[in-house]
């Protein structure tokens, strides 16, 4: 769940940014528009969270652009500005979801959590494959009724070809959406999470496809 959060405030941002990790995102974090607008330009991400008041190119304008690229990509406006022409306005350029400051971090990330089930076209938090079943919002996965540890990684890339069940995904897209912009990535990470996947559930659950990635096909379900 890659997150590009855009904050101007490093104290709030970092707290931000450390909340949404907690809960499972990978978040990247950008302190003005003109930033924010070069990580969406360089790689896709399952969400924004985007203050209003920035520096130089301010928040509407990025929202402004962003929806005239006709990205899709669900946002979340965080803003002190409580007045109602401010609300309308960032909704009418295509914000998905307005939370006011000061906010509570949980309501933040329940919030979050819905508007990627939303994008996703479904409301329910929980994905069931067949004998497996992944709680997207108490973060837990679970075999044939019994509870299996995942760490954050490996949780991550589970859900990410879950939700994408029948489509190949390349190492490339998979780190893409794992790892914020700037993040040292081990040459063979993602090869050895799905390795640990495999030994935790079943071989066969997710398919190397030579030389162009990996899927969880539909037929396996």
């Amino acid at each position: 769940m890659r997150t590009l959060l855009v904050e101007d405030d490093r104290l709030l941002g970092e707290g931000v940014a450390d909340g949404l990790s907690q809960a499972g995102f990978e978040v990247e974090h950008c302190m003005s528009g003109e930033l924010a607008r070069a990580a969406l330009t360089a790689a896709p991400h399952a969400l924004v969270v985007l203050d209003l008041g920035l520096p130089g190119m301010s928040g509407l304008e990025l929202l402004r652009w962003l929806r005239g690229q006709q990205n899709p990509t669900p946002v979340l406006i965080l803003t002190a500005r409580d007045t109602l022409a401010d609300k309308v306005q960032g909704l009418d350029l295509g914000a998905d979801d307005y939370l006011v400051k000061p906010f509570e971090l949980a309501e933040l990330v329940a919030r979050a959590r819905a508007l990627l089930r939303r994008s996703e076209g479904g409301s329910s938090p929980l994905l069931v494959h067949g004998r497996l079943e992944l709680d997207t919002v108490a973060h837990r996965a679970r075999f044939e009724a019994r509870e299996v540890p995942l760490t954050g990684r490996e949780f991550a890339i589970l859900l990410e070809l879950l939700r994408n069940t029948g489509k190949i995904m390349s190492r490339g897209e998979l780190e893409e959406r794992l790892y914020g912009w700037g993040q040292e990535i081990e040459s063979n990470a993602v090869e050895v999470h799905i390795h640990h996947l495999r030994r935790k559930f079943w071989r066969g659950l997710i398919r190397t496809v030579r030389g162009v990635g990996y899927t969880i096909r539909r037929e396996d379900a």
